[in-house]
């Protein structure tokens, strides 16, 4: 019996996903209740940063909501060099691997866009093919797992 907290944190981070929230905002909502944080105020805060940033397609959205997880774990609470360090190796760590298991941690080069390819903000309409063409769900269901492990750690 596998009693790691990773495989109901990528769960319900694909629930939020596959009810339409957006990467960013389906890893760091899997966790608002652990955080201590509303879920509505979960979702504000994440909503941002699905699809690379405002659907920019930059820094991956799901990797944004382990990022945002992994401050909550270890943010630096002060100005020092030593605590920011801390945060900043962590969150290097955790791209370390995110890129070893997906070659990247940019959106546009996860759904194989081409760099001319200008898309407007609005989203796509979440179908089978829109699922099956893209990493997203496994991304998310990695960044989850990710941050559950620092969750676990922490406590």
């Amino acid at each position: 019996m596998n009693n790691s907290p990773a495989p109901q944190a990528a769960e319900r981070a694909l629930n939020y996903f596959h009810r339409g929230y957006n990467c960013a905002q389906s890893v760091f909502t899997a966790f608002a209740d652990t955080m201590g944080l509303p879920e509505e105020l979960a979702l504000r805060l994440s909503a941002g940063f699905g699809a690379g940033v405002g659907r920019m397609r930059g820094m991956c959205g799901a990797f944004s909501g382990l990022t945002m997880v992994a401050g909550y774990c270890r943010g630096n609470l002060t100005g020092d060099q030593d605590s920011k360090e801390a945060i900043f190796s962590l969150v290097r760590q955790q791209a370390a691997a995110f890129t070893e298991e997906f070659g990247t941690l940019t959106c546009r080069e996860l759904l194989k866009l081409d760099a001319d390819t200008v898309e407007s903000a609005r989203p796509g309409e979440r179908t089978q093919a829109y699922y099956d063409s893209r990493p997203c769900e496994r991304c998310v269901a990695f960044c989850a797992e990710q941050a559950a492990k620092l969750i676990a750690e922490q406590n």
